[in-house]
Parts: C-alpha cells; sequence; structure tokens
C-alpha cells in the first residue's frame, strides 16, 4: 500500500484555523492567564524589536522588518482574521495562487506553534514580565525541537513571500482585489497577504534579511536553553555577533 497523500495548502489552512481558534478561546476563559499570555507577547515583542534595530533601521528591510514584527510575532489580536479566513477558505483558494495559500497555511501553523508556547510559558510566569522570569519559564515550558520549529517556519515564510513576489502580475491583481476581498468578507487576509507581498517585493533578495533573523534567534534560543541570559538582556551581544 502507498503512503496516504499529504494534504494540500488549502486544508492545512483550515485545520490550523480551526486549532488555533480553540487555543485562544481556551486562552481567553481563563482570565488570570489571557492577562498574562497578553503580557508575554508584548514582552517579546519589545523584544524583537531591540533585537533588529539595524534591520528596522534599513529603507531597503525596515517593511519586511515590520511585516514580521506585526503580522508574524505581533501583540495584536488576529482573531478576526482567523474566523474570517476559516470561513472564506474554499473562495480564498479559487482566487489565489496555490503559492499565496501556502504562505497563509505557513502563517497559521507558526501561530499554532508560537500560541501554544506563549500559552504555556504565561501559565508558568509571574508579572511583571522580566528577563530572568522570562528566561525561567522559557526553559520549563517549551523543547528545543519547538523552539526550532518556530524559527524555521518563519523562515519557510519569508522564503514563501519571497517566491510569492516574483510572480508576474501578481502585484497588479492583489491591488484589484482589495475592493472585492473587503466584500466578501476577507479583508483582514487580504490586507495580510499585500503587506507580506509589497514588502518582500520591495526588498529583493531575502537571502541577508532570513539568514540574520534565522542566526539572531538561533543563537538567542541555545544560550536560553544553556542557562544564560545575557543575550537576552543586551540584543546588542546578538547584533555583533
Amino acid at each position: 500500500m502507498g503512503s496516504a497523500a499529504q494534504p494540500g495548502a488549502k486544508e492545512r489552512l483550515t485545520a490550523g484555523l480551526a486549532r488555533v481558534i480553540d487555543l485562544r478561546r481556551a486562552l481567553h476563559a481563563d482570565p488570570a492567564v489571557s492577562a498574562r499570555w497578553l503580557a508575554v507577547k508584548h514582552w517579546q515583542a519589545q523584544r524583537l524589536a531591540r533585537t533588529y534595530p539595524d534591520l528596522l533601521g534599513s529603507p531597503r528591510y525596515r517593511p519586511a522588518s515590520e511585516f514580521f514584527l506585526e503580522e508574524l510575532y505581533g501583540a495584536k489580536d488576529f482573531e478576526a482574521r482567523d474566523a474570517e479566513a476559516l470561513r472564506v477558505v474554499p473562495k480564498l483558494a479559487r482566487m489565489l495562487p496555490e503559492r499565496a495559500v501556502e504562505t497563509m497555511a505557513l502563517a497559521v501553523e507558526l501561530d499554532e506553534t508560537s500560541e501554544s508556547l506563549d500559552a504555556r510559558l504565561a501559565e508558568a510566569i509571574r508579572l511583571p514580565v522580566d528577563v530572568d522570569g522570562y528566561a525561567r519559564a522559557y526553559r520549563e515550558t517549551g523543547t528545543l525541537a519547538e523552539r526550532q520549529l518556530q524559527i524555521e517556519t518563519v523562515d519557510r515564510i519569508g522564503q514563501t513571500l519571497e517566491k510569492l513576489a516574483r510572480i508576474p502580475l501578481l502585484s497588479g491583481m492583489l491591488h484589484m482585489m482589495r475592493a472585492p476581498a473587503e466584500a466578501a468578507g476577507f479583508g483582514h487576509l487580504h490586507r495580510f497577504l499585500q503587506s507580506g507581498f509589497d514588502a518582500f517585493k520591495a526588498m529583493g533578495s531575502a537571502g541577508e534579511f532570513l539568514r540574520t533573523i534565522r542566526s539572531r534567534e538561533t543563537e538567542l534560543m541555545h544560550a536560553l536553553f544553556a542557562g544564560r541570559t545575557a543575550e537576552l538582556a543586551d540584543p546588542e551581544l546578538l547584533i555583533r555577533g
């Protein structure tokens, strides 16, 4: 017997959205955990901004950096986007190239990994969030394999967006889709795709950008699992490294 066919991007997107929506619903059911979860996400967003001042300060890399910080690692609530996406996945899959649907499937899979790790971290951490408390909870509530998957998924999203940005005429198609997307009820998703596409198209080659993120996040991950907090307290150590 042959092996079962791997699910396509549409199926992965649908299944991942359902799991992420359930996870966020469970988080909101406990106000104390929800408050710590949001505090963790805000703290992480601030940490990321401190880790990438060079990319954020670069005219070439700033749009892609802001997209990653706001749309992939951001502290904002993505419930409207997720609920909307689950409702319109079949329509979306017919309207967009497979690679665009793959980008969204990867983003949702990153969401699932990140939210699961953040939820566990939030249960173990005390407020206010600080370097020592975060580092301890990081080690206690996540595995090296999970953190590596998180970094690898970010890298795959970047590579997929870079390929998406090379598709001829897609820019015009996405811009023309804005009003129909709003009318059809997936304006949040369209804005996610449009901002990612525009950022990567403007940047050109994403090689250095993605290598920088992968290198710094990997170095920080190994430092935290080794019990070191210097790189977390002083991101300049990562930047100089």
